[in-house]
């Protein structure tokens, strides 16, 4: 390692390739960097004299990087954070933090999860910052990039599923918080209830009915319409909606049903006059997941927070088996 040429580079502009890498607009990294265009531009102008290379074409959709840069993206990530790491004290006392940490989770986890995790980590940590935002299609890019700090969201335990654990991509890591089952929620004077309560509850009986579905990541289609399809069968989807608790008013106001993890089914049952029926067909569960990236795996701060959450979760459900390293 020649470290008198190392001293020549600014390593504020591995930062910024960083950010344009994620963003691909000068526009936009330069908000996120809080600089000017013109700043950046400079700045991006330096990086390109240095390594020698454009690193960026500009194109109709935006910039698109050149085969240098995208060689570099793939290992950016993890030496800014072994950067990052070096700045921080040895160990990781929680009372007297003041570090900020991210979260992306899906919209059940807020009710399902948090009510059992964030005492604990806020109670022992007082000074931390925890800043969350919904899961998304983006997230675990997202969680790839360092761009957050953890993921909580479900995952299907179907083998032949596309969202199985094992299919997660290369450098995430995760543990099992705890596993769920579907069930249906109808309004409580729904005209399916007599024919339910002289028996008649089958998948037959389920497909002719029309339903509410919650768009997750951007799909419209959850495991089960996959399982279904496989099957032959598929279920008429009158309406969809992007959050759990929209779902639940469009089902408590109208003759839909409402497909849904378990643990959720309490909370809108809270709100609205829903009746709760089981999924009338065998299909496998899911389990909702804690999900971060390994070159954090022995990262003081991220362990205590990882532990914190699994433990609290263990203790809640009930599940200290559950409980321990990825």
């Amino acid at each position: 390692m020649n470290l008198d040429n190392l001293a020549r580079i600014d390593l504020n502009l591995l930062v910024m390739l960083q950010v344009l890498l994620e963003e691909r607009s000068v526009t936009r990294a330069a908000s996120r960097l809080h600089v000017s265009q013109s700043a950046l531009s400079k700045s991006l102008n330096r990086l390109r004299d240095t390594l020698g290379d454009p690193l960026f074409i500009r194109t109709a959709h935006g910039l698109k990087p050149t085969a240098h840069a995208v060689q570099l993206s793939a290992q950016l990530p993890n030496m800014l954070q072994g950067l990052y790491q070096l700045t921080q004290p040895p160990s990781f006392v929680p009372a007297s933090s003041t570090r900020q940490f991210s979260f992306s989770m899906v919209e059940s986890a807020y009710e399902t999860l948090i009510p059992y995790f964030i005492g604990p980590l806020l109670n022992n940590a007082p000074n931390l910052r925890l800043d969350s935002y919904l899961w998304m299609e983006k997230s675990l890019p997202a969680l790839q990039q360092g761009q957050i700090d953890f993921g909580i969201t479900g995952r299907d335990l179907n083998p032949q599923s596309d969202l199985i654990i094992d299919r997660l991509p290369e450098g995430i890591a995760h543990q099992t918080l705890f596993k769920d089952h579907q069930v249906c929620l109808v309004r409580d004077d729904h005209p399916i209830l007599a024919a339910i309560n002289g028996g008649r509850w089958d998948l037959e009986t389920y497909l002719e009915m029309s339903h509410v579905q919650v768009r997750c990541e951007g799909n419209e289609w959850w495991a089960l319409d996959y399982h279904l399809a496989n099957l032959g069968h598929r279920r008429r989807l009158s309406t969809t909606v992007p959050d759990f608790y929209g779902a639940a008013s469009v089902c408590a106001h109208s003759d839909l049903i409402f497909t849904l993890p378990s643990s959720f089914a309490g909370h809108a049952q809270k709100l609205y006059p829903l009746i709760e029926l089981p999924l009338p067909m065998a299909f496998s569960p899911l389990a909702y997941v804690l999900l971060w990236h390994e070159r954090n795996n022995d990262e003081p701060g991220h362990k205590w927070i990882r532990e914190t959450i699994c433990k609290s979760v263990a203790q809640a459900f009930n599940q200290q088996d559950g409980y321990g390293s990825a």
